[in-house]
C-alpha cells in the first residue's frame, strides 16, 4: 500500500502542471462571475447604465456561461478536444479586452457574453483533458478535484482586487479587475498551446484511449446519446440523474451565497466595508477546506468527507432558520462560515470527480457541459427571486427551504455512491477502473 501511495503521489506531482493549467480556467470562470458582481455598481455609475441594463449584463453573463457549457460537446466534436482546450482561453481574453475597453452598454454586454461563453465551454473541456491524459483513474480524481482550488482562488482574488480598488474613482478600478483577468487568460492560452510537456501528455493519453477501445471493443462513435440511451442506458442514466439532481441543488445554494452574500450581509446590518471584509474571510474558509478535500479525493475517506460536509451545510441552514433573521449580520456570517466549511466537502469538487470517473472519456465533455449548462440556467432563473428570499423579513423561512435543498442533494449523493459501488466504479478508490466499465 505504501508503494502504491508513493507511486500515486509521484504521478500526481508529474501531472500537476496540467491540472494547474486547467485550474486557471476554473479561476477565470469564477473570476468573471465575482469580478462582474463586485464591479457592476462602478460600471453602472461610470457608463450611466439603467437598472434594466445592469440586469441584462448580469443575466447575459449567467446565460452565456450556460450556453457555453451546453455547446461543449459540439465544440469539442468540431474542433477536437485538445484544440478546444488550447484555444478557448484566447476567446476569453478577447472578451476581457472588450470589457477592459468598454465605453458603452453594448460593448460591455458583448464583452461579458464572450467571456461567459468561453468560460462555460472551457470548464468541462479542461476537466475532460485532465482525465483523458491522467495515467489512471485514481490520479485523475486527485487532479480533477484540485482544479476546484483554483475556482476558490479566483473568487478570493476577485474579492481582494475589488476591495483594494473600490476607492478608485470612475471605472478605472473595474477596468483593472478585467485587465487582471485578461492577463491570466493570455498566460493560460499560451501555456496550454506551447507547452511540450502537455503535448506529450496529450499524445500518451490518446494512445491509452485508443488501446482501451481496442481492448474493450468499444466503437469510436461514443456520444451523449449513445451513452444515455445505448446498451448500458440503465447504468449511465442512473449516474446522470443522480449527478444532475445533486449538482443543480448544490449550485442553487452556491450561486445564492456567491452572488448575494454581500447583499444579504448588508441587509442584515453590515456596512459595505464589513460585508466585503467578511467576504474575504469567509472565502478563505472555503479555500482551506477545498485544499483539504483534494488530499482525500482519490482515497477511501472521500465519502466520509462528503457526509461531514453535507451534515455541516444542513446544520448551518437549520441553525440560521432557528436563530432567526433578526439575529444580525454576525449570526448570518457565522452561518455562512459553517456553510463554506461544508460546501467543498460535498460540492463541486466531488461532482467533477463523479462525472469524470463514471462516464467514458469520449462523452465526458458533452455530459458535464450539459449538466453545467442546465444547472447554470436554473441558477439564472432562481436569481430572479433570490433577493426576495434573502431579505431580512424572509430569510428565516428561506433557510428551511435551503436546508431542504441540502437534504435533496445529500440523498442524490448517497444514491450516486450506491450506484458506483453497484457497478464497481471507485471501489474505495483503491482501483478505479472506469475504462473497464465501457461496453
Amino acid at each position: 500500500m505504501s508503494k502504491e501511495n508513493n507511486s500515486n503521489s509521484a504521478l500526481v506531482k508529474e501531472y500537476s502542471p496540467l491540472a494547474t493549467a486547467a485550474g486557471i480556467g476554473s479561476m477565470l470562470g469564477s473570476g468573471c462571475i465575482v469580478g462582474l458582481s463586485a464591479t457592476i455598481p462602478v460600471w453602472q455609475q461610470g457608463l450611466n447604465l439603467t437598472t434594466g441594463q445592469v440586469g441584462l449584463i448580469s443575466g447575459g453573463l449567467t446565460f452565456a456561461i450556460a450556453f457555453g457549457s451546453l455547446f461543449t460537446g459540439q465544440i469539442s466534436k468540431i474542433f477536437g478536444l485538445i484544440r478546444s482546450f488550447n484555444w478557448l482561453n484566447l476567446f476569453y481574453a478577447i472578451g476581457a479586452a472588450i470589457c477592459l475597453l468598454a465605453n458603452s452598454f453594448p460593448m460591455l454586454l458583448v464583452g461579458v457574453i464572450v467571456m461567459g461563453f468561453a468560460s462555460g465551454a472551457d470548464l468541462p473541456i479542461s476537466l475532460t483533458v485532465v482525465s483523458h491524459d491522467a495515467p489512471d483513474e485514481r490520479t485523475s480524481a486527485q487532479l480533477v478535484s484540485s482544479t476546484q482550488i483554483f475556482w476558490q482562488v479566483g473568487v478570493f482574488i476577485s474579492y481582494i482586487c475589488s476591495f483594494l480598488l473600490s476607492g478608485i474613482s470612475g471605472v478605472l478600478g473595474a477596468r483593472i479587475v478585467f485587465a487582471i483577468l485578461f492577463a491570466f487568460s493570455v498566460f493560460a492560452w499560451l501555456w496550454r498551446l506551447l507547452s511540450p510537456k502537455f503535448r506529450k501528455f496529450h499524445e500518451a493519453g490518446t494512445a491509452r484511449q485508443a488501446a482501451k477501445k481496442q481492448a474493450t471493443g468499444t466503437s469510436s462513435d461514443v456520444s451523449f446519446k449513445t451513452i444515455l440511451f445505448g446498451q448500458n442506458k440503465n447504468k449511465y442514466l442512473g449516474f446522470f440523474a443522480a449527478i444532475l439532481i445533486f449538482y443543480v441543488c448544490w449550485n442553487l445554494l452556491a450561486n445564492t451565497w456567491g452572488q448575494f452574500q454581500t447583499y444579504a450581509l448588508t441587509n442584515a446590518g453590515a456596512s459595505q466595508t464589513q460585508a466585503t471584509g467578511l467576504g474575504i474571510v469567509l472565502n478563505l474558509v472555503s479555500l482551506a477546506t477545498t485544499i483539504a478535500f483534494t488530499s482525500v479525493a482519490g482515497g477511501k475517506y472521500r465519502n466520509k468527507a462528503f457526509f461531514i460536509g453535507a451534515f455541516v451545510q444542513f446544520a448551518a441552514m437549520m441553525g440560521m432558520a432557528l436563530i432567526g433573521g433578526g439575529a444580525g449580520f454576525i449570526a448570518l456570517a457565522i452561518t455562512i462560515a459553517f456553510y463554506n466549511f461544508g460546501n467543498p466537502l460535498a460540492g463541486e469538487a466531488i461532482y467533477k470527480v463523479w462525472t469524470q470517473e463514471s462516464f467514458p472519456s469520449e462523452a465526458r465533455a458533452s455530459l458535464q457541459g450539459f449538466i453545467n449548462g442546465f444547472s447554470r440556467m436554473c441558477c439564472g432563473l432562481f436569481a430572479f427571486v433570490t433577493p426576495y428570499l434573502v431579505a431580512p423579513g424572509r430569510i428565516q423561512t428561506s433557510m428551511f427551504g435551503f436546508a431542504g435543498i441540502v437534504l435533496i442533494a445529500t440523498i442524490a449523493g448517497v444514491i450516486m455512491m450506491h450506484l458506483q459501488k453497484k457497478h464497481k466504479i471507485n471501489d474505495d478508490t483503491t482501483d478505479m477502473t472506469v475504462g473497464k466499465q465501457v461496453a
